[in-house]
């Protein structure tokens, strides 16, 4: 019988350089179709006079985008380790853990950041610190449904992959544009351009390292110490 790990043919030895030019395209397109629907609901509230109704708006919107993004990056995160390791414990702990820091940078940090560059007072809202029992219950069923995954066959686990990459960072492409929003940026389509270059930033690289390049450094490191 053979062995779990046989049918890992593909290269995986690409360095973080390589795996963010390998992803780029799709941050290009989902940020692109993310500004398309954000431009739809930026049109639909041209009749509030109100700021603060669009900021309420866009705050729930973040929510809501930023959620799921954690279901995609945990559901992500642990396949890619248990492709490469049959370690749980460390395996839940490192998905977790590169879920928590990565959706925080991606959908929240950089996207702050972001907004201060381009002169706007930004308030910076970290769910995962003020949130955590929203944030748990998709966090929980994402580390499950990527443990889950992992024990299907291997090209059920590839077909999911190359489906879920482009639909995880559009996701998170979105809960960064309604971050922009919500905390102060509500004329965004006056730096689109800028707002563009942004986001590709806030989810190529996040979105790379949480899916791909931590959690098989991690689970492949743990493989050469034991046969040590």
């Amino acid at each position: 019988m053979k062995n779990k790990t046989t049918y890992h043919t593909y290269d995986h030895g690409h360095s973080l350089l390589g795996e963010i030019i390998c992803h780029f395209p799709y941050a290009v397109f989902s940020v692109a179709f993310s500004l398309i629907i954000l431009s739809f609901t930026s049109w639909i509230s041209l009749g509030s006079i109100q700021v603060m109704q669009v900021k309420k708006g866009a705050h729930m919107l973040f929510h809501a985008f930023h959620f799921m993004h954690i279901v995609f990056a945990a559901t992500g995160a642990t396949l890619t380790f248990f492709r490469f390791s049959n370690n749980v414990v460390k395996g839940i702990i490192v998905s977790a853990l590169t879920t928590t820091v990565f959706c925080t940078l991606s959908d929240s940090i950089l996207p702050y950041i972001g907004g201060k560059i381009l002169g706007v007072n930004m308030h910076l809202h970290l769910c995962f610190l003020t949130e955590l029992q929203n944030v748990l219950p998709f966090l929980f069923i994402g580390l499950v449904n990527g443990y889950v995954l992992s024990r299907h066959h291997s090209l059920e686990q590839t077909r999911y992959s190359v489906s879920s990459h482009f639909v995880h960072i559009f996701i998170s492409s979105l809960a960064s544009s309604f971050f922009l929003i919500a905390n102060g940026l509500t004329d965004w389509y006056h730096s689109m351009g800028m707002v563009f270059l942004f986001l590709i930033i806030a989810v190529v690289v996040p979105c790379t390292l949480s899916d791909v390049v931590i959690p098989m450094s991690f689970a492949v490191t743990g493989k050469k110490s034991a046969k040590h």
